[in-house]
């Protein structure tokens, strides 16, 4: 029995002097607590006790600030400036536990036992500097990393409302651009590590997960099952990857198992979505009167509305919110359930996701269900295996509604017929524009499966120490199905249906050789690789119409009276390589890597080597650890970084440098016959783009690890673009690929991380990110190629374009344009001969940002935190379709913010609705932004209450994302691509706003 509890009873408080005498007076009170009787004595108080102490570093001196708490309680107090602190600690806590924690310094506790002077010597945290991270084909301490490796936040990676995890990156990672041209539910954002590399190769970068190739995408991986994620960005980092490595590399890797007790881990949220941004057609008044200004300026008879059938709706005032119409409030979920433990000898991880979103466009959906299953067992104490495997299996079906027809469609027009069914054209007679809901009356499926188990066998000799061998070895199975019927409810009066069926199978087999060897203050890390590689493709397509009903669809397609179009695709490419790697440090001083991969690719021609070696080396100096910077407290960190190497790209697909056939329809002797005819020239010389880069860089921390961070220097210049070059029409071709162009890109990236305050249990911390990039064509083909807006000297993306500058007005003089009407826009005379022609257009910039950035604050007290991440571009220059829409004599909508021109608004900045844009211009705008990406609270629950749950941990949390933006962009958004042609609608959506509450629960 606890000798407090003596306290309650006033009759037994002689008991409480005898138990401390008396060796079986306590065995007498063992029973338990007695109950409160009636007539209990109110408890006695105890006096507090006043602690007091100072709390110094290794060397002697004072440290403010450090937090100093009595363990499992919110009593606490910081130091003073001289690294003093004083604190009363209830007569309860006197056998307690203090708890003194400092950021860049390891936390140390300390038993009160009574005592009222403690004083305590903190000890440098050196974790920020050993923090072990995982690079290419193994593991380095960060100290010792020479090349640019960046781990991304972990609170990236837990608490948003997220299908995959390049969302969450997006605007966290200095280098790293990431955009989503589209927000349709399961779409995949575009990244670019350090700018655009190529012109017509992949420029994506390379993930690896969990040590080996990754051929799915990142709606296959649950983000709740990911442990870290670091992003290798230079020569020195990717050479590693060769080939793949070009674009730089994700190295994503998953948890796994730890040795103890099973734990069972509850990772959900759910909450609404909801359109980010409307842009708002016109409506009834802003239609008719658009319409009536149309017919003044074409001079035509005068009717209220376009179309007939628009006059019933028109005159009794009914009007149609097409846009309210097609949408939905949408809802986003997740639920991750895990489980995790095992012995000293084997360890397991085992988890299951269910992913939905429900789009805020009707038919707009995506869902997600993965199993996860990873293993480590050590069989022998030289032998080690394990196994990663997943599935996951995607869908995006259903019939979609049309956003770019909803904003078109007349709100005056019919959607529906007397019995409930869609009108297929609202706006009868208009034929051009029909109902935007048609295509939910569509048959669509499209269904993905990724199935990709790895394994792996480690030898560690126990007769050469350090030595280390690792087989890994990977398959992975993909299968893709998408089937659509589109029928007479859809407007198709004879049907017609199509299924596509394709595969992917991936293998890579690694052989790796690692040996680490200290003698004395050196430190040699050797790495030797052999793998192979191969990926397979196959797929095959089939199309059916005329059919008689709609009742079979696309489950009979031969059924159809149409001949049946089948066709199909066939291919293989294979990978060798060797790869050698040494890394070297002395004293964790002075740092020096090199490394060297040849690869070797199916894919190059007869007359061109199909290896090539590509090296790189990297050299740091910590300067920190010199023994004339030890003296100096006030710096934690001090290195300088350079590298310089060779990356590769294929650039082609298989069959790329052999002269390609299609088949050819001819008559022979009346006979209609079939017959292959070339249509594209092979050239058996072309090989490998290659990238040469150069990166300078220094990692600080100062003023006891408060103010941190990275600042980056780098030049990459790759050459043997793969472009077409001109051939002479009398060939028989019009060009031939060839390695011809060349480009560069340059850059800055700043990463700073600072504690701004940090105040007893108060702490404001704050991540920025800078990324400066220019990108510039060095070679083309010659001489600027127009027609692809590519021209030396300037970015790749550029606005090549008229200049406007106004609007004619009447009684303008239009000598410069003579067929110029009022309310035509009117373009500078650049080269000043008088005339507005080709010759006219310029170099306006480029859709690629001048910088982009990223700011993170978070706000942390006891256990709640608010973290606060805003994200920006700037400097982007897009052409804007919105605005370029051709009014088609009157009859389309338009959305309200664009407005048009009259005589007597004057408008200088928007045409006529007559005005047909002769010279094509495109529009181009300021698509700068900048977002309120995410903001996320979170409560942590205290430990001492959760014990009494038999919980580990509670954390629950509330998450917006996508909540406002800041631009000039007129339009949908200014990141995404949105197509004003009405039958491409795919990939038209608007952004969202998400609202999640979370909560993440761990059983013990």
């Amino acid at each position: 029995m606890k000798r407090e509890s003596l306290l309650f009873y006033g009759t037994l408080i002689s008991l409480k002097a005898a138990a401390a005498s008396e060796p079986n007076t306590t065995s007498l009170l063992a029973p338990g607590p007695l109950p409160l009787p009636a007539t209990a004595i109110a408890p006695v108080a105890m006096p507090d006790v006043t602690v007091s102490g100072r709390v110094t570093d290794e060397k002697g001196d004072g440290l403010p600030g450090v937090s100093v708490v009595v363990k499992g309680t919110s009593i606490g107090t910081s130091t003073d400036d001289q690294g003093r602190y004083t604190l009363v600690v209830p007569e309860s806590n006197t056998n307690g536990t203090l708890v003194f924690s400092f950021i860049g310094f390891t936390s140390q506790e300390t038993s009160i036992n009574g005592r009222t002077a403690i004083s305590m010597q903190m000890r440098a945290d050196a974790q920020a500097l050993n923090e072990v991270v995982v690079v290419g084909y193994g593991t380095q301490k960060r100290s010792d990393v020479t090349g640019s490796v960046v781990s991304v936040p972990q609170d990236r990676l837990e608490r948003l409302p997220v299908s995959n995890i390049a969302q969450a990156l997006q605007g966290a990672v200095a280098g790293v651009q990431i955009s989503a041209p589209s927000s349709v539910p399961g779409s995949q954002p575009n990244i670019n590590i350090r700018g655009v590399r190529s012109i017509t190769a992949n420029t994506n970068p390379y993930v690896i997960l969990d040590g080996v190739p990754f051929p799915g995408n990142f709606n296959d991986i649950s983000p709740s099952d990911i442990a870290s994620i670091e992003i290798l960005k230079d020569a020195s980092a990717t050479a590693i990857y060769g080939t793949r490595g070009s674009n730089g590399v994700i190295l994503v890797t998953t948890k796994r198992g730890k040795s103890g007790k099973a734990q069972i881990r509850y990772n959900g949220y759910a909450g609404p979505e909801y359109m980010n941004n409307t842009l708002r057609p016109m409506n009834g008044a802003e239609y008719a009167a658009k319409y009536r200004a149309y017919t003044i300026q074409r001079n035509i008879n005068q009717d209220p509305v376009p179309n007939f059938g628009e006059r019933a709706n028109y005159d009794a005032g009914r009007e149609t919110d097409w846009i309210d119409l097609i949408s939905q409030r949408g809802f986003i979920q997740d639920h991750n359930v895990a489980i995790s433990g095992g012995t000293n000898d084997v360890k397991y991880y085992v988890s299951g996701d269910y992913f939905k979103q429900q789009g805020v466009l009707q038919g707009y959906q995506f869902r997600r269900i993965s199993l996860r299953s990873n293993l480590d067992a050590n069989l022998t104490p030289w032998l080690r295996i394990g196994t990663s495997a997943f599935y996951a299996n995607s869908n995006d079906d259903g019939g979609r509604v049309n956003l770019a027809l909803a904003q078109a469609a007349s709100p005056y027009g019919t959607p529906f017929n007397a019995d409930g069914s869609y009108n297929i054209f609202p706006q009868f007679p208009e034929l051009l524009y029909a109902n935007p809901l048609l295509g939910l009356t569509t048959e669509r499926t499209s269904r993905v499966n990724q199935l990709t188990g790895t394994g792996y066998a480690e030898v560690t000799p126990t007769f050469v120490k350090g030595l280390t061998y690792r087989l890994n070895a990977s398959y992975s199975y993909r299968p893709y199905r998408a089937t659509s019927y589109v029928g007479r409810a859809a407007n198709n009066l004879i049907g017609a249906a199509q299924i596509l069926n394709d595969e992917r199978h991936n293998y890579t087999i690694e052989n790796i050789l690692t040996y680490n060897k200290d003698i004395g203050k050196h430190h040699f890390d050797l790495t030797a690789l052999y793998s192979a590689q191969e990926n397979t493709y196959f797929t095959t397509t089939e199309n059916g119409s005329g059919y008689i009903n709609d009742e079979i669809g696309f489950n009979s397609i031969g059924s159809g009276s149409g001949i049946p179009t089948i066709s199909s695709y066939d291919e293989r490419r294979s990978l060798l390589s060797q790869m050698g790697r040494l890394n070297y440090s002395y004293d964790s001083r002075y740092l020096f890597t090199v490394t060297a991969r040849r690869d070797g690719s199916s894919v190059f021609g007869a007359d061109a080597s199909k290896y090539a070696t590509f090296p790189s080396v990297a050299l740091g100096w910590n300067i920190a650890n010199e023994q004339f910077l030890k003296g100096i407290s006030a710096v934690n960190l001090l290195k300088l970084r350079a590298s310089y190497g060779i990356t590769g790209n294929e650039g082609i697909g298989p069959y790329g440098t052999i002269t390609g056939q299609t088949a050819l329809q001819y008559t022979y002797n009346g006979v209609a016959s079939t017959g292959l005819r070339a249509n594209r020239i092979g050239n058996s010389n072309l090989k490998w783009e290659q990238t040469s880069s150069y990166n300078y860089a220094v990692d600080f921390s100062v003023l006891d690890n408060r103010i941190g961070g990275t600042v980056e220097y780098y030049d990459a210049k790759t050459k043997d673009l793969l472009l077409n070059r001109n051939l002479p029409i009398i060939t028989g071709y019009g060009s031939i690929l060839d390695n011809i162009g060349q480009v560069q890109n340059r850059g800055v990236e700043i990463t700073l991380n600072t504690v701004n305050v940090k105040a007893g249990n108060f702490i404001w911390s704050t991540s920025a990110n800078y990324t400066r990039n220019r990108n510039k064509i060095l070679a083309l083909n010659g001489s600027d190629d127009i027609g692809n807006r590519r021209f030396v000297g300037k970015p790749l993306g550029a606005i090549y374009d008229y200049r406007m500058i106004g609007v004619w007005q009447t009684g303008d003089d239009v000598k410069v344009d003579p067929t110029a009407k009022p309310g035509d826009l009117k373009f500078a005379d650049i080269n000043g001969d008088g005339q507005i022609s080709s010759l006219d257009r310029e170099y306006q910039g480029t859709e690629l940002p001048n910088f982009t950035g990223g700011l993170t604050n978070t706000f942390e007290y006891k256990g709640l935190s608010l973290r606060i991440f805003l994200q920006t571009a700037q400097g982007i220059l897009r052409n804007n379709p919105l605005l370029n829409r051709a009014d088609f004599a009157g009859r389309i909508n338009q959305p309200a913010a664009i407005g048009y021109w009259t005589a007597e608004n004057r408008s200088n900045d928007r045409p006529s609705l007559v005005f047909v844009n002769p010279r094509g211009y495109g529009y181009p705008k300021d698509a700068s932004y900048t977002r309120l990406k995410d903001i996320t609270l979170s409560y942590t629950f205290p430990q001492t209450l959760l014990d009494r749950a038999k919980l580990g941990a509670v954390t629950a949390y509330v998450s917006g994302r996508n909540l406002y933006t800041w631009t000039d962009w007129v339009g949908w958004d200014p990141e995404q691509t949105y197509d004003a042609n009405t039958d491409r609608n795919r990939d038209n959506f608007p952004n969202v706003a998400t609202y999640v509450f979370g909560l993440n629960v761990t059983l013990r």
